[in-house]
């Protein structure tokens, strides 16, 4: 894969294939494909996926193709279609030429199936589905021919025009590969390749009534655009060999290689396009860009970086190997292209009112700071003062535990980018409850230690007069079970994984924060200091006017 800042290049399996392939003169050039079928938003593995993909043309210096395989009209559409562009748009890959469709392709594969029926390769079966459960056997038996099986290819032809004339009712017939029911692979039992579906495609409209599958159309779509290496998830090696006889048994001129690399599987998330509908459909999430969301639509809104994800997917590698991976994983290496690329600015999310008494607008200076203690290039901004301020309330402690280093009645701490203060006095109301502090500041500590005395603790704060309030959501893992679909009952039935759902993903939190942060534009990353990263919210942050935030990952992994 395409590695960023200058890393080396980490040798894999499909590397060293490509590599050989090279050098044995099999191929001039490499061309990949991304082929997602438009029935959903992008997630995490689809991010492993086009990682791999385009990451290794751009590596050979080759091509990689973004192919819709619109093949099953009733669940897709153009919304899919362009989340799929936005998104890989976003990671920082570009596609070769236009996007292409298999329903590009749709003519060409009814030409390739006639000339299986005119060889005598394929035939017109009238099973219904379960009578083809029950013809095709299992594991330890070996399935039976259909009565269907030995239709001339003349009948086949006719009956296979009629089907795409209409003539006949939805499911009524399906077009099949004669190669061996007695086969030990089962994709080999004569799978079918065309069912008669009467929907309105998204972009063929009403002109077919029979629409082919997966398996056939893949492999002739790979080959008509000249791929080399086909990449796909583990849980197509089993079908390879079809692939490799389709290709084998039309004249087509070209036949890629396929190469099968294990699936992404990350803990406490889900990665079923069919279960994140449910979510969205159920309400559980505002939406498939919902920041809970593993898609790549709400990790973008959550914050995370297209770095970010580009170096979990190069850390994960690539195998075959089962890839069960640690949210933590994700999360550490989304923090660590932000620590370097986020400027810092202070907020205060569980605000303590803080009066300064000895504050004298004459004498008690404000300063400015640096956004980022390693770029100065970020610039700087002014840090106001004023009378009242805002600090956590973690951050004071009326009895503080051992090692205690923040604010304490009569103790001292240090306000960060400002002055040493010390707790004079603790305001609380009828029940009992702290509602304010009363602090005095040393006037000489500006910039500079106190004299004849050490203060250890720095805390973040706000000027109560200058800080803008923000929304804050506060966004946490979507699940409370690492393997939310995979939870089993007492009967041995797998739990509803809606039931894991978490009840603390999601806080509306109101804070104060610098007031600079409403001049950010949409998708802007800060780092709160000492309390993690932010983003300003893609569509309801409105720059100057309102300051929306999303939590993105804590400074530390929380969940060890």
């Amino acid at each position: 894969m395409s590695t960023e800042n200058n890393a080396p290049v980490v040798n894999n399996f499909i590397r060293s294939i490509i590599d050989e392939d090279l050098a044995a003169g099999r191929r001039s050039s490499v061309v990949t494909r991304f082929p997602p079928e438009p029935n959903g938003f992008a997630h995490i593995g689809h991010a492993k996926a086009i990682c791999i993909n385009f990451g290794l043309a751009e590596d050979y210096n080759g091509q990689c193709n973004l192919r819709m395989d619109d093949t099953n009209p009733e669940k897709e559409s153009d919304e899919f279609v362009e989340a799929f562009k936005q998104d890989i748009s976003w990671l920082g890959f570009k596609w070769n030429g236009e996007v292409r469709y298999a329903s590009d392709y749709f003519d060409r594969l009814y030409g390739y199936a006639v000339e299986l029926i005119q060889a005598g390769k394929a035939y017109v079966d009238d099973l219904s589905a379960e009578e083809m459960r029950q013809y095709r056997g299992n594991l330890t038996e070996p399935g039976k021919n259909s009565p269907y099986r030995d239709r001339s290819p003349e009948e086949n032809l006719d009956l296979f025009t009629r089907m795409k004339n209409g003539e006949f009712a939805d499911g009524s017939k399906t077009l099949r590969l004669k190669i061996d029911m007695a086969s030990g692979n089962i994709n080999l039992r004569d799978p079918a390749i065309y069912r008669i579906r009467r929907v309105h495609h998204h972009r063929t409209g009403d002109k077919w009534c029979i629409y082919p599958m997966y398996d056939y159309t893949h492999c002739i779509s790979d080959a008509i655009e000249g791929i080399t290496h086909s990449l796909c998830s583990l849980e197509f090696e089993d079908h390879r060999p079809l692939y490799d006889w389709v290709l084998d048994n039309i004249s087509i001129g070209h036949h890629p290689q396929q190469i099968e690399f294990s699936r992404l599987e990350l803990l406490y998330a889900l990665t079923s396009k069919r279960k994140l509908q449910a979510l969205v459909n159920d309400g559980f999430v505002t939406g498939w860009d919902d920041p809970r969301m593993p898609t790549i639509a709400g990790m973008r809104r959550r914050g995370y970086s297209p770095a970010g994800i580009k170096l979990f997917a190069q850390r994960i590698g690539v195998s075959k190997s089962e890839n069960i991976i640690d949210m933590a994983i994700l999360e550490g290496a989304v923090r660590e292209t932000l620590e370097n690329d986020s400027p810092r600015v202070m907020a205060v999310v569980n605000p303590l009112k803080v009066m300064l008494t000895n504050y004298d607008a004459a004498v008690t200076a404000s300063r400015s700071a640096p956004f980022h203690p390693h770029h100065p290039e970020f610039g700087e901004r002014d840090v106001p003062i004023a009378r009242e301020i805002w600090i956590e309330r973690d951050d004071f402690a009326e009895t503080p535990p051992p090692k205690w280093q923040r604010l304490t009645a009569g103790g001292e701490v240090r306000l960060r980018y400002s002055y040493v203060i010390k707790c004079d006095e603790v305001v609380k109301d009828a029940d009992g409850e702290i509602v304010e502090l009363k602090c005095s500041i040393d006037h000489d500590t500006l910039g500079k230690n106190p004299e004849g005395r050490k203060v250890k603790g720095v805390i973040h704060w706000v000027s109560a007069e200058h800080a803008i309030q923000a929304d804050v959501r506060w966004y946490d893992r979507l699940f409370t079970e690492q393997r939310p679909d995979a939870v089993r009952g007492e009967d041995g039935e797998y739990v509803d994984f809606r039931q894991f759902l978490s009840q603390e993903s999601l806080k509306l939190v109101p804070a104060y924060v610098e007031a600079s942060v409403l001049q950010a534009e949409p998708e802007t990353r800060f780092q709160f200091e000492r309390l993690g990263y932010f983003v300003t919210d893609r569509y309801e942050h409105r720059q100057g006017d309102k300051a929306v935030f999303n939590r993105t990952v804590g400074l530390k992994d929380s969940w060890k």
